[in-house]
């Protein structure tokens, strides 16, 4: 294998890449304006509060521990007596905001100096629908059926809402900050909290994700962008439409991005590789390379499958999206713990656009949301700034320098793809980038140029060393024929591609596509004795 010295790759970087100015970064939040939401009975929450606050020098004083019940999902009652109606006294008694009554004729926040608040493992993450509002056959069901006018919620969601009083709990309240784009902390007259929690699987995962945070945001997210449309037809055309300007983005910055337009969703074990970023449905529960078990996004990794109970069991490692989408290595995610109808869920074209922008995650969800006193939940350190727009790039560190060449190439002469396309690929050549040739394929497919694309997806195979890199590769160049209706092509390439990655994990990716493209035929009907189709 060729090895590019780390001299020689700042040569070629220097001669691709031209500086150029950063865009103006929203407003840094002060460590003191974040309050961090513990279990004080359980000394995990309160050590995992504890470790949270030093990565983010947030003052002791910050730390707010409650007694409150270990379950997930608890009532109304409990969640106005053991959380809100204590937290918000501590707001009032310690001087964290100034209240008095809105336009509205509502008790409300005129000025709030703790505008974040982080819950972590241990703190409830579900109120369930009062008893009186559910049909008697209904009680023990869960998740509960659909109602537009429903009165449970997230806990994080209703945490928005702290400081206002006597709104109306059924159904949902409009997000004021939906849509904004302007930094929290330049925000005037705010009323509602920025909520994030640190929550998933175990203790351990939730300290990873902190301690990723933290790393990642200083030398920046790079990696391969994912992205599964659903192709599920009337009605539900608005969620691939975000997933489509998520694209569109993408193609803008330099992000190279692989694209599913098929109804079918990424298969068992697809080769995934480097995926720092993942925005896909529609499916129950995990699948695809989630199904792997040795599959691990790349570390800093914000991850979102859109479903509507996808932080249903946000503790559990295999079932729905949260949990095994944070137990697979992601850093940040964002779900719905009860049916919150696609409207009034993360709008993921927002959400995207505002963390390339520079905002945290924390901003970028709630920008991204209509509606609060309903379903929503971040999981992720709300701080987390993925893409920092003043980050400087250190063109000596080979890590990551094919992600930061193309994104950089973009950025010089993107609206020349008579210059971009032959810079990249000479680069690609000199540097043995199999990364570099991939993107200039997906971004031929973008164009409509298949020919092109699979040349290059020929080149960046015989780049790759990886196995799993070159079967990725080939399935491209599969899709190609898939994608202009010439199946028996597709499903040649298929088998071949059974033969020669025989042994690897991802095989089974292959597997999947050739039981959709050419299913095997059902097994014969065994007709016993006497059974008049015998006859």
């Amino acid at each position: 294998m060729m090895h590019v010295s780390p001299g020689l790759a700042s040569c070629l970087l220097l001669t691709l890449l031209a500086a150029s100015p950063a865009p103006a970064r929203p407003a840094a939040i002060p460590a003191e304006s974040v309050v961090v939401l513990y279990n004080s009975k359980q000394a995990d929450s309160k050590s995992l509060a504890q470790h949270y606050a030093k990565a983010r020098s947030i003052p002791g004083n910050n730390l707010v521990g409650l007694p409150m019940p270990a379950s997930e999902e608890i009532s109304r009652q409990q969640f106005e007596q053991q959380i809100r109606d204590p937290l918000r006294r501590i707001y009032d008694t310690r001087k964290w905001w100034e209240r008095g009554n809105g336009a509205n004729g509502l008790r409300q926040p005129v000025s709030i100096d703790r505008r974040i608040l982080v819950t972590v493992r241990g703190v409830p993450s579900k109120i369930a629908r009062t008893p009186g509002t559910i049909p008697p056959n209904q009680l023990k069901k869960r998740p509960f059926a659909p109602n537009p006018r429903g009165d449970e919620a997230s806990v994080d969601s209703e945490l928005c809402l702290l400081g206002i009083e006597g709104y109306d709990i059924a159904g949902q309240v409009t997000n004021p900050y939906f849509g904004q784009n302007v930094a929290i902390m330049n925000l005037p007259k705010a009323n509602f909290l920025v909520v994030g929690r640190v929550d998933a699987p175990s203790t351990e995962i939730c300290i990873r994700m902190i301690d990723d945070a933290r790393a990642v945001e200083e030398r920046g997210l790079w990696g391969m962008t994912y992205l599964d449309l659903a192709r599920k037809g009337k009605g539900y055309e608005v969620g691939d439409q975000w997933l489509e300007k998520i694209a569109s983005m993408n193609r803008k910055v330099g992000l190279s991005t692989v694209i599913d337009r098929h109804p079918d969703t990424y298969v068992t074990n697809y080769p995934m590789n480097d995926a720092a970023l993942y925005f896909g449905w529609y499916s129950h529960h995990r699948n695809g390379p989630l199904l792997n078990e040795d599959f691990q996004f790349k570390r800093g990794a914000v991850a979102i499958h859109l479903h509507s109970y996808s932080a249903f069991e946000l503790r559990n490692p295999d079932r729905r999206w949260c949990g095994p989408i944070l137990a697979h290595g992601a850093t940040a995610t964002v779900g719905n713990v009860y049916e919150p109808f696609l409207a009034l869920t993360h709008h993921l074209d927002v959400l995207h656009h505002r963390l390339l922008q520079g905002y945290t995650i924390g901003e970028a969800s709630l920008m991204a949301l209509p509606a609060l006193s309903w379903q929503a939940v971040l999981l992720g350190d709300p701080l987390y700034r993925p893409f920092q727009t003043d980050l400087r790039v250190d063109l000596n560190e080979r890590a990551d320098r094919d992600y930061k060449a193309l994104r950089h190439a973009q950025n010089q002469w993107g609206d020349d793809p008579g210059k971009l396309v032959p810079k990249l690929r000479t680069f690609a050549n000199k540097a043995n980038s199999g990364t570099v040739f991939e993107a200039l394929g997906l971004l031929a497919r973008e164009n409509q140029e298949e020919e092109q694309a699979a040349a290059f997806f020929v080149a960046a195979r015989d780049k790759f060393q990886n196995r799993s890199d070159r079967l990725r590769q080939d399935l491209h160049i599969m899709d190609v024929y898939r994608t202009a209706g010439n199946k028996e092509t597709a499903i040649l390439l298929l088998r071949k591609m059974k033969e020669d990655y025989s042994g690897l994990p991802e095989t089974k990716a292959v597997v999947a596509l050739l039981n959709i493209l050419d299913p095997p035929s059902p097994p014969p009907v065994r007709l016993e004795p006497g059974n008049p189709g015998s006859r």
